[in-house]
């Protein structure tokens, strides 16, 4: 992973969540699609859902205050300061089998995990 400084009050770390190869891959995809190159992936939780946290994955341009950044070649994950901590360690992954397609993410600070396929619709 390879991190880089950004401007204005976003940080970047290497101690929030982690973007797979082949889930970068999708996500830049997915971007290209958009016809925009002013979108990154943010990432934040709310209580509930099957695994204890609720996710959601969405793009976005904006840039909030406390923010934490993290590059996986040329994409940009966001997440917000109140959900980081939920996230340290968190791993999303994009799963393409016939059993399971969508974005999944695996969350050590989560009781249970589950798929999040339907994140981008």
């Amino acid at each position: 992973m390879t991190t880089s400084a950004q401007t204005g009050s976003a940080e970047t770390t290497a101690t929030t969540v982690v973007l797979t190869d082949f889930a970068a891959v999708k996500v830049k995809a997915l971007i290209e699609q958009e016809g925009r190159d002013d979108l990154r992936l943010r990432v934040a939780v709310q209580p509930g859902g099957c695994s204890g946290l609720r996710y959601q994955l969405f793009f976005d341009e904006r840039s909030l205050d406390g923010d934490v950044v993290s590059d996986f070649g040329g994409v940009e994950v966001v997440v917000d300061r109140m959900s980081a901590p939920y996230l340290a360690g968190a791993t999303i992954d994009f799963a393409d089998r016939i059993d399971a397609q969508g974005f999944t993410i695996d969350n050590p600070n989560a009781s249970n995990s589950c798929a999040c396929g339907d994140s981008f619709h």
